[in-house]
């Protein structure tokens, strides 16, 4: 691939509230392929849902909160994209890098529309997609799968809201404290608290029910939180193991892109049957949810032996401080041919689905 030059549409923004995050990471790419042959061609989503060509495009990217960045410099890494709709912008593509971070956009839904209009894409179909956004049905895939996953209990939020002392006895019964509450469906930590007591659990609730309609609440244990990252189809490779210290109580979205306290180590320091063990329930995880191309895979390394699987993340974040795009550096992979190599497997995928009317 790297003989010819590869144009990439990316669709980045979104209607989430990872939506900065998502920014960030295209920014950072864009950078990152500065000079190397590969080709960008932004297409933005905004917070409402308006999909933005050109110049609109690139104030969307100006604009980032978490990632400052001028117009000129902006305009400087992408192609001029002249196009009139987003259908337009898609025959101008090799490949579409959908880079969007949580609901609508990571959870299928962009997905269905790049397999209805038959165009090769980066990451995971519908399929895994929607499996690896709702923590609830992931888990029960994972446990499917022989995956040790944390003690937790799944809730709607109109269950809670009916009875509220109820369900919270029945979190305190089955759970104690402390315990983690989270909206099912979303990332980089958006709507989740440590909870220490009863004092704390209903507001957590609250909090968690703003994002999603069911809840997860998983046990609170004292862990390590492990990361891998997977890349590839059919047959995955996982790459060296990192290890988040959060520099807070837990790994919150705060820490990550607010207070910058928090600290990766890569490689992690860990026994060489721990970094194994890790590295094969990666790969099992990532079959299990029918994954593809690329994905991060989180664990909780308790007692400097017993592993928990926390949640995989199919589109995981390619900011300057993400672990995907690091993990994969530190084995060997750098930034720019981890993008081309995700291209790459985009269109292997693409020429394996069955061409219209080849499905009898």
């Amino acid at each position: 691939m790297s003989r010819r030059r590869i144009r990439i549409l990316l669709l980045f923004g979104g209607r989430s509230a990872e939506h900065d995050v998502s920014v960030a990471s295209a920014i950072a790419m864009m950078r990152a392929l500065e000079g190397t042959g590969i080709e960008v061609l932004p297409v933005g989503i905004s917070r409402v849902g308006q999909w933005q060509l050109g110049d609109s495009a690139l104030r969307m990217l100006g604009d980032s909160a978490l990632f400052r960045s001028s117009d000129t410099d902006v305009c400087s890494l992408a192609l001029v994209n002249g196009a009139r709709s987003f259908e337009e912008s898609l025959r101008s593509a090799d490949v579409v890098f959908p880079l969007l971070h949580g609901p609508y956009g990571e959870d299928g839904t962009v997905q269905g529309l790049l397999e209805l209009a038959d165009v090769p894409y980066v990451g995971s179909g519908v399929l895994g997609s929607a499996l690896g956004m709702d923590k609830i049905a992931m888990k029960a895939v994972f446990e499917h799968a022989g995956l040790p996953v944390v003690p937790y209990r799944a809730l709607s939020r109109s269950a809670w809201r009916r009875d509220p002392q109820a369900v919270e006895q029945w979190l305190e019964d089955e759970l104690g404290y402390p315990m983690f509450v989270k909206p099912a469906n979303m990332g980089s930590s958006v709507g989740i608290s440590k909870v220490h007591g009863r004092q704390e659990l209903r507001p957590a609730l609250g909090r968690a029910s703003r994002h999603d309609r069911r809840l997860l609440v998983e046990r609170g244990l004292e862990a390590r939180e492990l990361e891998c990252g997977v890349l590839g189809n059919d047959e995955p490779s996982a790459s060296v193991v990192g290890e988040i210290q959060p520099g807070e109580e837990y790994y919150s979205y705060e820490a990550k892109y607010i207070h910058d306290c928090a600290v990766s180590v890569i490689p992690a320091d860990v026994p060489h049957e721990v970094s194994q063990r890790v590295r094969e329930m990666a790969v099992t995880a990532f079959r299990a949810v029918d994954a593809a191309g690329m994905a991060r895979v989180d664990f909780f390394l308790v007692g400097g032996r017993d592993i928990y699987i926390n949640e995989i993340n199919t589109i995981p974040g390619f900011t300057p401080i993400s672990q995907f795009p690091r993990l994969w550096a530190a084995s060997g992979v750098s930034y720019p041919e981890l993008v081309e190599r995700l291209a790459e497997l985009a269109l292997e995928r693409h020429a394996q689905r069955p061409a219209p009317g080849d499905e009898e």
